[in-house]
């Protein structure tokens, strides 16, 4: 198809360093990106380049690490195509890397052994499923928690290490623990085999597998993407890494973005030295470092600077940015938690009661009411003037190192009447949306037993524990005939669900699903919180309508695929598209869960010794550790804009026990210079460092 460009307006907007990286077109390259520097952008500015010269859009490949990522990317590379080619109606392949590796195994289910309609099982599947083995070898989960042998088996396939050869290392060892987990990942993957089914750590090492092993899949894949681009290739894990070697190996023609900065994932294996040894792999690649960064003010900037640079792994790169100097960092020292909270509280009210002064108005004529009572999370509905009023909250975030801080700064803002949102409650992983989904699942995979036990009794029907025993044991011909013909009835059940699948749009089938089975009577009669349950299937059908328009089965598969897949930052940016009214509150998040995000005002809470840098009851505190929680603060810092806010308590109560802190090392590495160490506001105490 002949296109026609215009012949600079792509690069329009790029500095010098981001243009040198977007009009690279051959060979492998390595963008250093630091933290708002405007990666996504160039990015998206390179593909355009390649389509620019001739390169057709569906020979380019993008992998993410969200879907909120990779949708941001298609869409603006969709924009940056409509403005500046004509008559162009292909677009490249952007993925994450479970859903390019969901795609290479349906493409090739057959050699696999799966069937079309294999079932993705999610973390709480997967624990259930460790569990019920644990029970069957006798092994206590009080002694031996089923996650932590689930995530060593997860850790050990993130290695690329298959099932025997990590038997045959624990076998002669004193590993006791290593002996189990080989004992229950036996019979795991025997189980999963058995149930057509996948995790998550499958969906890579299973697409890995194919094209390390088949050299017919390989080629095919080499030669179907001629341009490979990878996004936060700090995250990587060992198979991430070969997926994507193994598909740029043909031509080298391979573009990486990341920043080892920002490697804060070394618990979910993701390996540093991908980043660091990019040179090594590919002798002849080109280094583009991006240091201009475009979010936050200078203060902020300085701050995080001094911050990383007492890290040994890492390339030599300084922020900077044409910026305001901006505010100082403000810090506070709290006498205990609660002290802490009510803080960070009074600190929002301030910049609430200043965004409404600065529409000429108190706060009283905006709302035209008090401030809501409830949580916004929680509450139904709220007055467009309150919405309006709350926007500056949805520009706030407070983070913290790990969950339990949460629940005093919960408290605190439910004392102020302060509407906020705690990020990381997945939509998908509420049980009302598992459930429904689960009649999908079971339809087109009865074989998996997880859905079938999920949904065979609920709603009820007299469908007992002894009797599925029976059932799943090969015991069916032993049960009443009356049991036997409530079974037959869910099954026929599954199969009316499978035929409008094939035959119908997903949404409405979704609709039939929940009258059909009783789910919509079940949550009816439950009052209250029934009907908010039956609120968020509904949201569930609002979502459905965009797989509408798929092929009969395809709406479906694809809604399941993306369900599985969603992560914590994919159900925020749903919730925020289906109602934007519900999510004006202000955010609360641990500070990996903030990672990609940004705000105007940012809390940074907990900054003792011991919990921000974080050191585990027990362990002693490794180089790599320490380099770890200096880039997770690091993160932490450069997710603000325009205001930082840090603070730590004297005293505080974990697992029940009282202790007295030490301020972390991370505020004596700021420059004092940037740091406000009074508050002028009388009601809230300061107590200097």
């Amino acid at each position: 198809m002949y296109v026609i460009f215009n012949v600079m307006e792509h690069l329009n907007g790029l500095n010098d360093m981001q243009k040198e990286a977007a009009i690279h077109i051959n060979g492998p390259l390595l963008i250093v990106a630091g933290a708002g520097a405007g990666k996504t952008k160039t990015i998206t500015h390179r593909i355009v380049n390649l389509i620019k010269n001739g390169v057709a859009p569906e020979k380019i490949l993008a992998v993410t690490f969200t879907n909120k990522a990779a949708k941001e990317m298609r869409e603006r590379v969709i924009a940056e195509i409509e403005k500046n080619a004509k008559g162009q109606d292909k677009i490249p392949f952007v993925s994450t890397f479970h859903s390019l590796g969901v795609y290479i195994i349906k493409e090739n289910a057959h050699i696999l052994g799966l069937t079309k309609y294999f079932t993705i099982l999610d973390d709480g599947d997967t624990t259930s499923i460790v569990k019920e083995i644990m029970k069957e070898l006798n092994v206590d989960p009080k002694q031996y928690d089923p996650r932590k042998i689930k995530n060593i088996i997860s850790r050990e396939k993130g290695k690329f290490i298959k099932l025997e050869n990590y038997a045959e290392r624990v076998e002669n060892s004193n590993d006791y623990v290593g002996k189990i987990v080989a004992e229950v990942w036996k019979k795991y993957e025997a189980k999963k085999n058995q149930e057509n089914s996948l995790d998550f750590d499958d969906l890579l090492l299973k697409a890995v597998t194919l094209l390390k092993e088949n050299e017919v899949v390989r080629k095919y894949y080499q030669e179907k993407w001629d341009y490979i681009h990878i996004d936060e290739y700090q995250d990587t894990n060992e198979v991430q890494y070969l997926m994507s070697k193994l598909l740029a190996e043909n031509n080298k023609n391979i573009c990486v973005v990341g920043d080892a900065d920002q490697n804060i994932y070394s618990w979910r294996g993701a390996n540093l030295k991908n980043i660091l040894s990019f040179e090594k792999d590919y002798k002849d690649a080109k280094i583009v470092t991006l240091e201009q960064n475009y979010r936050s003010t200078q203060n902020i900037l300085e701050a995080a600077n001094e911050i990383i640079k007492k890290n040994k792994y890492r390339p030599d790169k300084n922020l900077f940015t044409k910026n305001a100097q901006g505010e100082k960092i403000s810090l506070y020292e709290a006498v205990e938690e609660s002290d802490e909270a009510d803080f960070v509280a009074t600190k929002i009210i301030e910049l609430w009661d200043k965004s409404v002064s600065s529409v000429g108005s108190n706060f009283s004529q905006v709302l035209g009411s008090p401030r809501p009572s409830v949580p916004l999370r929680a509450r139904p509905d709220h007055s467009k003037s309150s919405t309006d009023d709350a926007n500056i909250l949805s520009e706030i975030a407070i983070l913290y190192r790990a969950n339990f801080q949460s629940r005093i700064l919960e408290e605190a803002l439910l004392r102020y009447n302060i509407p906020y949102q705690v990020l990381g409650i997945k939509f998908f992983e509420r049980k009302e949306i598992k459930d429904t989904l689960a009649y999908l699942r079971a339809a087109l995979n009865p074989e998996n037993l997880s859905d079938i036990k999920r949904i065979i009794n609920f709603p009820a029907r007299g469908i007992g524990k002894t009797t599925l025993l029976k059932l799943f044991s090969g015991e069916k011909d032993n049960l009443p005939i009356k049991m036997l013909i409530k079974i037959n009835n869910f099954y026929e059940l599954l199969n009316e669900i499978k035929n409008k699948i094939e035959t119908e749009k997903i949404s409405d089938v979704i609709k039939f699903v929940i009258k059909k089975t009783g789910i919509e009577n079940e949550l009816l009669e439950g009052g209250e919180e029934g009907a908010e349950r039956l609120e968020n299937i509904k949201e569930l059908v609002t979502l459905a309508l965009k797989y509408d328009n798929l092929e009969e089965g395809r709406g479906a598969e694809k809604l399941l695929e993306d369900a599985s897949l969603a992560s914590d930052q994919d159900s925020i940016m749903l919730s925020e598209e289906k109602n934007k009214e519900k999510v004006n509150g202000v955010k609360l998040m641990t500070v990996h869960a903030s990672k990609g995000l940004e705000f105007k005002y940012v809390f940074i809470t907990g900054l003792e010794d011991g919990l921000f840098p974080h050191s585990k009851m027990g362990d002693s505190k490794s180089a790599e550790d320490s380099e770890e929680e200096r880039r997770l603060f690091y993160v932490a810092l450069t997710r603000a804009k325009e205001k930082l806010f840090l603070s730590f308590a004297n005293f505080r109560t974990i697992f029940g026990s009282r202790q007295i802190n030490s301020p972390s090392e991370f505020i004596t590495d700021i420059p004092p210079d940037i740091i406000e160490r009074g508050d002028d506001n009388p009601n809230v105490k300061t107590i200097y460092i």
